[in-house]
């Protein structure tokens, strides 16, 4: 099964104002890159002057070499050599300064990627695939380090040698090897470019084809519980292996194209250079050059030709690097549907009340969840939502935590509207227990400090006490030390489920909302955690959406919802008396523990 791929665009510009959006990242280190330049000028001099020394010395020893006369090429050689070594220090210098410059700014994009991301609504991350969104931002912050280094302190820098010796070729041998060299660099630039312009199709088929197949394997192997399933992994094989398959064919492509783009970068060089020495051997036969000009010809050619050469790879590179950096810079430009008002306050309360108004909501217009719903959480009350899959109760729970906005109804927590209030500060005052729970691969301590990063071990040690987790610790060889494994596979349900109790309880919020909670667990396990709940719930405003009924029936306020409206409310006793939904549900669910 073929998953529909991205059109590519192969006639998209090179988008170079991304350019501009690196320049601040430049001055960070405003020193460090002024004394880069200075190497890197230095360094070209250096650069330059090695053909001339070479000159020198060979005119020299082509002449007469009298004791007194060695001494000349002796002291020109001691001069090549300083020289060459100048060169090779003056540019490894010149790295190391900018390489601080370039790590940083590695750091401040891929930061400020990592923190918008976080920022953007939940909704576009359902959408995206995280393999492939990893791979962005691998491939972008790379892409700055590259064009970084290589734009300011290679290409500039080869232009600029050019530009001398083209300058120097014309005011000392005349026209024609001035032209030679003109000619060459405008061709070979001309057709790096074309070239590069026709292959970039196919590297961004290599790339699409690698973002796929990273994301096939980690979407994969992340839901390996389940893949064991189903018996599924010949199956899951088979997709992987056409995603490779893809992936093997987008860089046989993109190899052979590059092939192309060699040859002919080859072919303009060798074609160049043979027309610099043949016109430098007519001068020499001419008898209007020395040897000594023969060898500055040919030291200055290949001189021109082995940068110009790189700087057909590097084109290639920033083309390909641009493309990355711009995609990197597009996560930047998602603007997230849920916002934070100019004037939002910071939500301040310590035994709120939650109401929900005549709210609407739906997932695009065929897809209508909540068709009204009203009801309130008292200061410090216990209210539950019971009712079948898909009945709307979970996105109860997404709408309090802002994850969407409603589309009609207002959401208020002590009378302020949650559209009002910062997110930040919303979210810090409720805490959840959700029905997956999905963990981090760290030790059993670190996923429970992460409700509070700043708890200290007596606060963690007490939650354990609460989620009754004290017995399966004490069976673990390394205790709180155990890594649970990816998503915290190597737990079990409900040990999972009382590992999110005790994360919830340490964040210590005023608002609990236990989402299917106990869902995992048996019955021995469930009534010792509800207990726990229940004096944990204490002074709390608490929202439980439920399945297993005998968890609820100590609930301040029961609501039935159905196809997305509340269809009966009641204590757990007033709604067995009406006999209505509640009931019917309640006595299927006793009716199957007794079969049971």
């Amino acid at each position: 099964m073929r998953r529909n791929r991205q059109p590519i665009n192969d006639d998209e510009p090179v988008k170079w104002q991304v350019l501009s959006q690196l320049i601040p990242y430049l001055f960070e280190f405003k020193q460090r890159v002024a004394l880069a330049i200075l190497c890197l000028v230095a360094a070209k001099l250096a650069s330059i002057g090695l053909p001339y020394v070479l000159k020198y010395t060979v005119d020299s020893l082509n002449g007469d070499l009298s004791t007194l006369a060695v001494a000349v090429p002796i002291s020109l050689i001691v001069a090549y050599g300083v020289l060459r070594l100048l060169n090779v220090l003056l540019g490894e210098i010149r790295d190391t300064l900018f390489g601080r410059v370039t790590e940083r700014a590695m750091r401040r994009v891929g930061l400020k990627v990592f923190k918008h991301l976080h920022n953007l609504d939940l909704g576009f991350h359902l959408n995206r695939r995280t393999g492939g969104l990893s791979r962005d931002i691998e491939r972008g912050t790379n892409g700055i380090s590259f064009l970084m280094r290589f734009m300011v302190f290679n290409i500039v820098p080869t232009l600029l040698e050019i530009s001398l010796v083209v300058g120097l070729l014309l005011f000392q041998f005349g026209i024609s090897f001035a032209l030679i060299i003109v000619i060459s660099v405008v061709v070979y630039v001309g057709f790096s470019m074309k070239a590069t312009d026709w292959r970039t199709q196919f590297v961004k088929q290599m790339n699409e084809a690698d973002s796929t197949t990273n994301s096939r394997a980690v979407d994969s192997l992340l839901n390996f519980e389940t893949v064991k399933y189903f018996n599924n992994e010949r199956f899951e094989a088979n997709r992987y292996d056409e995603d490779l398959a893809a992936w093997e064919i987008a860089r046989r492509k993109n190899r052979l194209s590059l092939f192309t783009l060699n040859a002919g970068q080859a072919s303009i060089i060798a074609i160049a250079m043979t027309a610099m020495m043949a016109n430098a051997a007519l001068g020499v036969l001419n008898e209007e050059m020395t040897i000594g000009d023969f060898v500055l010809i040919n030291a200055f050619t290949m001189q021109i030709f082995m940068p110009l050469n790189f700087l057909g790879f590097v084109y290639r590179e920033i083309r390909g690097s641009l493309a990355n950096i711009d995609k990197l810079f597009n996560l930047l430009e998602q603007v997230p549907a849920i916002k934070d008002a100019a004037d939002a306050k910071t939500l301040q309360t310590s035994n709120p009340t939650v109401s929900f108004n005549d709210v609407h909501f739906s997932y695009g217009e065929k897809r209508k969840i909540l068709k009204g719903i009203s009801f309130s959480v008292p200061a410090g009350k216990k209210v539950a939502v019971v009712g079948p899959s898909g009945a709307g109760k979970s996105t109860i729970m997404k709408l309090l935590f802002r994850f969407y906005e409603p589309n009609s109804g207002e959401i208020c927590i002590d009378g302020q509207p949650i559209n009002t209030l910062t997110q930040d500060s919303l979210r810090s005052h409720i805490g959840i227990v959700p029905q997956d729970t999905v963990l981090f691969n760290a030790s059993l301590r670190e996923n429970i400090r992460y409700g509070n990063p700043d708890a200290c071990d007596e606060e963690i040690e007490q939650v354990i006490k609460l989620a009754h987790l004290e017995a399966f610790i004490e069976k673990l060889p390394e205790g709180l030390n155990t890594t649970v494994g990816e998503r915290g596979l190597k737990l079990s349900g409900g040990e999972k489920q009382r590992v999110a109790i005790a994360r919830a309880l340490l964040k210590g919020a005023s608002i609990m909302i236990f989402d299917e909670a106990t869902s995992s667990l048996d019955s021995a396990s469930e009534k010792a955690i509800l207990s726990a709940l229940r004096d944990a719930a204490k002074g709390h405003t608490s929202l439980v959406i439920a399945h297993r009924l005998s968890t609820i029936v100590d609930a301040d306020e029961i609501l039935v919802i159905d196809d997305g409206q509340i269809v009966e409310r009641g204590t757990h006793e007033t709604l067995l008396v009406k006999q209505g939904e509640y009931a019917s549900l309640w006595q299927n669910q006793q009716r199957d523990k007794l079969e049971n």
